[in-house]
């Protein structure tokens, strides 16, 4: 791991800090790649930013439990009569089924106060028990427990967002390793008819070849300077669409050199060499760990607590509160002692239903009818998904055949070229039957490097269907 992280600062200081010498040669490969765009695309660093914020959210959903210390203080004097002084403390504790301790102390004196209140200094301890409606859940247990789930919906998502991130800065990545590839091909086509070119013109000097020969030779040149000219265009464009990925440290976008082209050794990348191929693995581990479906999950989760809450709609409110009391400064000796006795308490019951539960019915009704929704369409991005990965198999096993025919077919080429040119050199065949046949055989590579490249593009993409290249 940290050889990994050591090669990949190797590359960023190469790549990103340019000296004068531009001409220095420096590589890219996949590996490389999606490292960088990990860590500083800002599409991913957004997603880690929704993770962030669902965080947040956590901790202000927890915010409902949070003990409240409170006090009230009060006076009222009219005309010199003194109605009441007032003051009371009280600390609440909110707890996770619904019950609410209560302790505190009140003091209250005055001519003219209710007869039902309690003159003097009066400490209580009490408790506060829902009996039916908000027993099993309430609305603040079940915004923490959805915050918890929006979290995980969250990482889902980074993952869906960087996994398809990354498949598109790959397509891009595979287009320009193609366009090198096909670049440095014609180029070798160049210079190899460039020096036929220039045999032929000596063999014509001496007498040996006739005019027409070096025509068709220049021509055949010019053809391939052509393709030369065209190919490094289309080299240079697609380094700019693969620059649209590449950012640095500081938020720049990055505009890929020139001088910047695929690694060696780009049909054998290392990490393809790990990617697990086998369709029922990648087909078992979508159906786990795909982040869609995951998010799907959690969905589910959220309209579940969502589904509970509302059935309490469907209960009677039934709230129970008990306090035992106590006077005096030693009230909290006096609550305690009481409690054995039975005396100085108070309690109320309270009952509340309405008779036809019109709402109740409707919104509970309204979250099971999501729920089915939300499943329906997690059936369908699964079925989704699962196509996906077996067309993109089905994609990597031919364009593997395709490669093995395409080889084959290039090196029968080549041999026809070779043989040819022998003919040629005997004086049994014509530049115009060679340059034929070179044609083909670059038409035949070219085809060769493009199966290549899509067949590595397809290996990703499948790694990509299953929703697991942002693992990578």
């Amino acid at each position: 791991m940290r050889r990994s992280k050591w090669i990949f600062c190797f590359f960023l200081f190469h790549l990103w800090m340019l000296s004068s010498a531009q001409d220095t040669i420096k590589t890219l490969n996949a590996e490389q790649l999606l490292y960088l765009i990990k860590a500083y695309h800002p599409v991913a660093r957004q997603a880690s930013i929704e993770v962030d914020r669902a965080k947040v959210n956590i901790l202000n959903a927890r915010s409902a439990f949070d003990p409240v210390l409170s006090h009230v203080a009060g006076k009222k004097t009219l005309d010199g009569t003194p109605y009441y002084n007032y003051n009371s403390s009280a600390l609440t504790v909110p707890t996770w089924y619904g019950v609410e301790l209560t302790g505190g102390a009140d003091y209250l004196t005055g001519s003219r106060v209710d007869q039902s209140q309690t003159t003097g200094q009066t400490g209580y301890v009490g408790v506060s028990v829902p009996l039916a409606k908000d027993l099993i859940i309430d609305k603040r247990r079940a915004q923490l427990k959805q915050a918890k789930f929006f979290k995980g919906m969250a990482e889902a998502g980074q993952q869906a967002m960087v996994n398809d991130l990354l498949m598109e800065s790959l397509a891009a990545y595979w287009n320009w390793v193609k366009a090198y590839q096909t670049y440095v091909v014609v180029k070798d086509n160049v210079n190899i008819t460039l020096k036929r070119t220039e045999l032929v013109k000596k063999s014509f000097i001496n007498g040996e070849r006739p005019a027409i020969d070096t025509i068709e030779a220049v021509t055949q040149l010019q053809s391939f300077q052509y393709q030369q000219n065209l190919s490094w265009l289309q080299f240079q464009n697609a380094g700019l669409q693969l620059s649209v990925y590449l950012w640095q440290s500081n938020n720049q976008p990055y505009i890929l050199p020139e001088t910047v082209i695929p690694a060696q050794g780009w049909e054998n990348e290392t990490v393809i060499s790990n990617f697990n191929l086998v369709l029922d693995d990648l087909l078992s581990v979508a159906e786990k760990n795909h982040p869609e479906l995951l998010t799907y999950n959690y969905k589910l989760d959220v309209l579940a607590v969502e589904k509970n809450l509302k059935f309490q709609e469907l209960l009677p409110q039934v709230d129970f509160n008990y306090y035992q009391l106590g006077k005096g400064n030693n009230w909290a000796t006096d609550a305690a002692g009481s409690a054995f006795q039975g005396s100085n308490f108070q309690y109320a019951l309270k009952m509340q239903m309405p008779l036809r539960l019109s709402k109740g019915r409707a919104e509970y009704r309204e979250a099971r009818l999501k729920m089915e929704s939300a499943q329906l369409e997690r059936l369908q991005k699964q079925q989704f998904i699962q196509i996906k990965v077996k067309s993109y198999y089905n994609e990597m096993i031919t364009l593997r055949s395709q490669i093995a025919l395409q080889s084959s077919n290039y090196s029968n080429y080549r041999q026809l070229v070779k043989a040819e040119e022998i003919r040629f050199m005997n004086g049994e065949s014509s530049l115009f039957l060679i340059n034929s046949r070179e044609a083909k055989a670059l038409e035949a590579l070219e085809k060769l490097i493009e199966l290549k490249t899509k067949y590595y593009t397809t290996i990703y993409a499948l790694q990509w269907s299953a929703g697991i290249l942002s693992f990578k």
